[in-house]
């Protein structure tokens, strides 16, 4: 994965997109025959996987976090599956929020795990299997839709409605993660965030495919007592721009801002510039939860800056509140008849 996608990816494609066409040419040959020919196994429960069709930003945590929420509602016991990228943990782990850390098994993993059951595993189809073991009666995977090799009940792409697929090329020349035909081939369904026009064309195009098209917003909770307050906004994720635009909805005063890349880890230096520039300048510091994890308050004045940060809390609101019920009764549906076609005749 990139987790610091080169800004051209997200503008009209240039000399450099093309320049490096031939090697996206040569990515999608195998990312797309992966996806066609992968040899997947199963588990004896409902699997979801939460996905999108390019590298990072495009909402699928908020997304896996609301299904959970939705299924727990209908008395599933929903389990998460991640990969636990940026961190370094390789074994099969449950995730303990109260005792692991970002640097050992990923900042979206600790938020997940705040929401209940979450395993990281590099081999997902063995993560799946613990997730199972420990009771878990739907797995909601958070990404691995062009390269887990596990059998998917449902397939949910998420994509922003502001940035779309970027300038539409296969990495490296672009952030598309597979040849589009495969993608929404594969997938049971799309869904929208946002009011956006960028994403439209695509969305039309898996409408004419048949696939049943959702539609969300990510929004903030409230507005974190920061109405008319200067503040200096910081954010190490895949689309900082979306969360200084969450910064404005709540009515703050947007003075300066920090970007850095997708799931980095801070230094000392950084976190010191952050204080003191915010202090100097009496500006209050907001972030995001997924930032918010990844400090670790016993190294150097990471605490302060834990203590000193507001955290703007965000959730997936669906146009239509029933939809995330209807995408758990299509994934148990698809589960029991893949369940029926396994039994000896």
């Amino acid at each position: 994965m990139v987790s610091d996608a080169p800004p051209f990816w997200w503008t009209k494609a240039d000399w450099r997109a093309y320049g490096l066409w031939p090697f996206s040419w040569i990515y999608g040959r195998i990312s797309g025959s992966r996806m066609d020919h992968a040899r997947r196994a199963s588990v004896p429960v409902p699997v979801i996987c939460v996905g999108n069709f390019t590298v990072g930003g495009a909402g699928k945590t908020p997304t896996a976090i609301g299904l959970a929420r939705a299924a727990r509602q209908r008395g599933l016991k929903p389990g998460f599956l991640s990969r636990g990228y940026g961190g370094s943990l390789d074994v099969t782990t449950v995730v303990d929020p109260a005792h692991h850390r970002a640097r050992d098994v990923g900042d979206e993993p600790l938020l997940l795990a705040r929401e209940g059951l979450a395993v990281i595993c590099r081999k997902r189809v063995e993560g799946a299997r613990r997730l199972v073991a420990e009771g878990a009666d739907l797995i909601i995977m958070d990404d691995g839709f062009q390269s887990a090799r596990l059998v998917f009940d449902f397939s949910l792409l998420v994509i922003d409605s502001r940035r779309g697929i970027g300038n539409g090329f296969l990495i490296p020349s672009g952030p598309v993660r597979a040849p589009l035909r495969q993608q929404i081939s594969h997938a049971s369904a799309l869904l929208k965030i946002g009011n956006g026009d960028r994403a439209d064309p695509l969305i039309r195009r898996a409408a004419r495919a048949g696939k049943q098209i959702y539609q969300a917003n990510v929004e903030h909770l409230d507005d974190a007592g920061l109405k008319d307050v200067p503040v200096l906004a910081w954010a190490g994720i895949a689309d900082p721009e979306k969360f200084f635009r969450t910064v404005r909805e709540t009515g703050a005063v947007l003075t300066e801002t920090r970007s850095f890349p997708d799931h980095h880890h801070f230094s000392e230096d950084e976190i010191a510039e952050l204080l003191d520039h915010a202090a100097a300048h009496g500006y209050q510091l907001v972030t995001t939860a997924k930032d918010m994890v990844r400090l670790e308050p016993e190294h150097g004045r990471a605490a302060e800056l834990m203590e000193k940060s507001k955290v703007i809390e965000v959730e997936i609101r669906f146009d239509d509140p029933g939809s995330p019920g209807k995408i758990i009764d299509a994934a148990l549906k698809a589960a029991r008849a893949r369940s029926l076609r396994k039994q000896p005749k």
